[in-house]
């Protein structure tokens, strides 16, 4: 089973910076979304140093089999899965001592969420916010849960769609890479499945794009050019008011 893939990144029209990144790293079949924050230039410094040291752990254990990870595999997770969280927690800890160092890029973090592929499976990652949705026999479906405050409060209590829309703390997020020394991460694997198409976001996309059916309807429009469909999905979102910094990847199995 084969992969095409695609990514897009934009500023948006309110902000004076672009904090996300990206990564598609095909010799790895290696996707990750990083929304950074952060004063100055904190978030930019934190995202990119999240997709760089993700890159070079997963450049380093294919070169290198005898390599140490940093930090100790869990038995109860997939290979993949181990990877990405490896991968996930060795960023997070380069980003807090970074922001412990230096005091202009003091309280910087970032969000990530990553996806792995090898012959069989795909695994997913995430810390944050950013999420990852499924597109298979015409359903989109998110497979990711934002670790956010609303989140939370949804766990004890049961929101009417007027009192989440109204939410006054939906963009507060509970968890993220440089928050503290050690992160948790989730993640999943799926079994692989031709025609399926990932779509990793930032809140950047799907907070002006809130109805996952218009994202849905954008994708299927473009979907024989997988480069125009990121493109169109950035583009509504910055007609909505582009908010945030905007960044879609697309990854689609065949």
């Amino acid at each position: 089973m084969k992969l095409r893939f695609a990514g897009a990144t934009d500023i948006g029209r309110k902000r004076k910076q672009n904090q996300d990144r990206f990564l598609i790293q095909p010799d790895d079949n290696l996707f990750v979304v990083c929304d950074g924050m952060g004063g100055h230039l904190g978030g930019e410094v934190a995202s990119q140093m999240a997709v760089d040291d993700m890159a070079n752990f997963f450049i380093q254990t294919r070169t290198d089999d005898e390599i140490t990870w940093p930090y100790r595999p869990d038995k109860r997770l997939s290979i993949l899965e181990n990877k990405l969280t490896v991968s996930i927690k060795w960023a997070n800890w380069n980003i807090f001592h970074k922001a412990a160092e230096e005091a202009e890029l003091s309280g910087m973090g970032t969000t990530s969420v990553a996806i792995a592929v090898d012959e069989k499976h795909l695994a997913i990652a995430h810390v944050g916010d950013s999420r990852c949705y499924r597109i298979r026999g015409g359903e989109i479906t998110q497979l990711t849960t934002d670790h956010s405050l609303l989140e939370e409060y949804k766990k004890y209590s049961a929101l009417s769609e007027e009192e989440i829309a109204n939410f006054a703390y939906k963009n507060v997020i509970t968890r993220s890479l440089g928050m503290k020394v050690t992160v948790l991460v989730d993640t999943q694997t799926h079994s692989k499945k031709a025609g399926d198409l990932y779509l990793l976001c930032c809140d950047g996309l799907y907070g002006e794009l809130e109805d996952p059916q218009e994202i849905l309807h954008t994708i299927n429009e473009f979907r024989s050019n997988l480069d125009e469909a990121a493109a169109e999905l950035i583009a509504r979102a910055n007609r909505r008011g582009g908010r945030d910094n905007i960044t879609v990847v697309l990854v689609e199995l065949y």
